[in-house]
């Protein structure tokens, strides 16, 4: 099994990278997980189009033709922990046993990135740094793995 998740920007912080880190570690049993980054833009002289344009097609160039791919829209459906753990599962298995997951930057995601999508979910109808969704979508995963293989750590 593996997952991966495209993310515009890095990370800079050292307690985002050690909570990355973490969950990586933790998911390690389950899946196989890769982070990929790219570029986020300098928002001078270009419109927000053209920024989420430009950073979307950065991540779309990156993604294979046969990836599955769901991307992180805050106009999309909510899941509860139980209920994302059914639908990581669901997903993974319409991949093959291999997901990516796509997080845009600071103005969203393109049309191009939403039409490529095979699904869409939100984490919350808040708004979360990027940095936060990433800990965020990796702490659901690794919860989700342990709902469905019935252990210990969703209460």
């Amino acid at each position: 099994m593996r997952i991966k998740i495209y993310a515009v920007g890095s990370i800079k912080e050292k307690y985002w990278v050690d909570a990355i880190d973490e969950y990586i570690k933790r998911i390690s049993p389950y899946s196989k997980i890769e982070i990929i980054e790219v570029d986020d833009l300098s928002m001078k002289g270009k419109s927000d189009e053209q920024i989420k344009d430009k950073e979307c097609d950065s991540i779309l160039s990156k993604i294979k033709p046969n990836e599955f791919v769901c991307n992180l829209d805050l106009n999309k459906k909510e899941y509860d922990s139980v209920s994302f753990s059914s639908k990581l599962m669901e997903m993974i298995e319409k991949g093959g046993a291999s997901l990516s997951f796509v997080i845009g930057g600071s103005l969203g995601i393109s049309e191009k990135m939403k039409q490529r999508a095979n699904e869409s979910i939100s984490l919350s109808k808040m708004t979360f740094t990027h940095q936060m969704s990433r800990v965020i979508l990796l702490e659901q995963i690794y919860r989700a793995f342990k709902i469905n293989k019935g252990e210990p750590y969703h209460k």
